[in-house]
């Protein structure tokens, strides 16, 4: 199996002309720069590091409702519909925001998943025959994290932690926390934790910004999220100057999951380069859950979205990189490569 066109390859997506030959076992298994007649863009298929999709039965709810009043545990609007809906109704709507993300070329969601071992079964079963891979981030209960791939904290003003973050490093599975998203309070506690990687960091100190650099824990940003729950903003420079940032899309009840949206978004109100936000979007998410792909390289396991070059919207672009990032949607998807599959 190949594709050929604009390859973005590496760490840097340098474009180069030519062909992706996929093996039987669905890795990569070269890539070849040669003349081709394809304009298709072929590049890593994204890894979404922040996601909330059992809010996927609240689309557009609670306008005008602060991030308290919205989100916070345990009766904030959203929890209160999660409780008020069966498992199936919860399945089946997040099956539509799987279906769409994976159509929309993300391979995978790192998804902190409300409702405890029902809430990660829950997650499977709308995940079935799908080839998207939502990583479930267990919350509420240690149970969870054991049935799930890892545990995803509210915050370190909500509760105490440590026997969750002593349970999930003993199961050898990753630990995310929230912190710094309404102010810098739950900062220093969420490091404390030595966690994997902190979602948010909306308002951390030049004190937080150190111990991030010394402690090398990642962040996942959320700007769209951010913006619409009036938090603020995240200083994108300062911590990508620091340590390694990905790119989630939090709660779907406020934004769609759509990793094109997050980045034009970030590309236009931050000073990152495009080739950081690809990074972002693809292989740093990926590298927080271990997984074997985000870059077009050989050996890499074949996760690519191969985007139709000669589309009205792409067609005269000088810089691919820049016009994923920038320009590029959903209505510019040929196809999401996952192995040997096509969707």
């Amino acid at each position: 199996m190949e594709r050929t066109g604009t390859i973005l390859r590496g760490r840097e997506f340098e474009p180069i002309e030519g062909r992706v030959v996929i093996g039987d076992d669905g890795r990569i298994e070269a890539i070849e720069e040669t003349a081709v007649e394809s304009e298709d863009i072929i590049l890593p298929a994204f890894v979404n590091a922040h996601t909330h999709i059992g809010d996927s039965i609240a689309k557009e709810a609670g306008g005008g409702l602060s991030l308290e009043e919205l989100v916070a545990p345990p009766d904030g609007l959203k929890h209160r519909l999660l409780r008020q809906a069966s498992q199936e109704e919860l399945a089946a709507a997040m099956r539509r925001s799987l279906q769409f993300m994976q159509e929309s070329g993300t391979a995978a969601c790192l998804e902190f998943r409300e409702g405890g071992v029902e809430g990660v079964e829950t997650l499977e079963r709308a995940a079935e025959g799908l080839e998207i891979e939502p990583i479930a981030f267990g919350r509420e209960t240690i149970d969870a994290m054991r049935a799930g791939d890892g545990f995803g904290a509210s915050g370190a003003n909500d509760a105490n932690f440590d026997a969750e973050r002593e349970a999930t490093r003993e199961a050898g599975k990753p630990f995310g926390i929230h912190a710094g998203e309404v102010d810098e309070t739950d900062i220093d506690p969420a490091l404390d934790l030595e966690p994997e990687f902190l979602v948010h960091m909306v308002h951390p100190e030049p004190a937080h910004l150190d111990r991030v650099a010394e402690q090398e824990v990642p962040i996942v940003v959320c700007p769209r999220s951010n913006l619409v729950t009036d938090v603020g903003l995240s200083p994108y420079a300062e911590l990508s100057e620091r340590t390694t940032l990905a790119l989630g899309t939090d709660n779907v009840m406020l934004n769609s999951p759509s990793m094109f949206r997050e980045m034009e978004f970030l590309a236009k109100l931050s000073e990152l380069s495009a080739t950081e936000i690809l990074r972002m979007a693809t292989i740093n998410g990926a590298e927080i859950a271990d997984l074997e792909y985000g870059l077009v390289e050989p050996g890499r396991k074949a996760r690519l979205l191969v985007l139709d070059g000669d589309s009205h919207n792409l067609a005269g672009a000088r810089d691919p990189v820049r016009a994923v990032v920038r320009r590029a949607g959903v209505d510019d998807v040929r196809e999401v490569v996952f192995g040997s599959a096509t969707v």
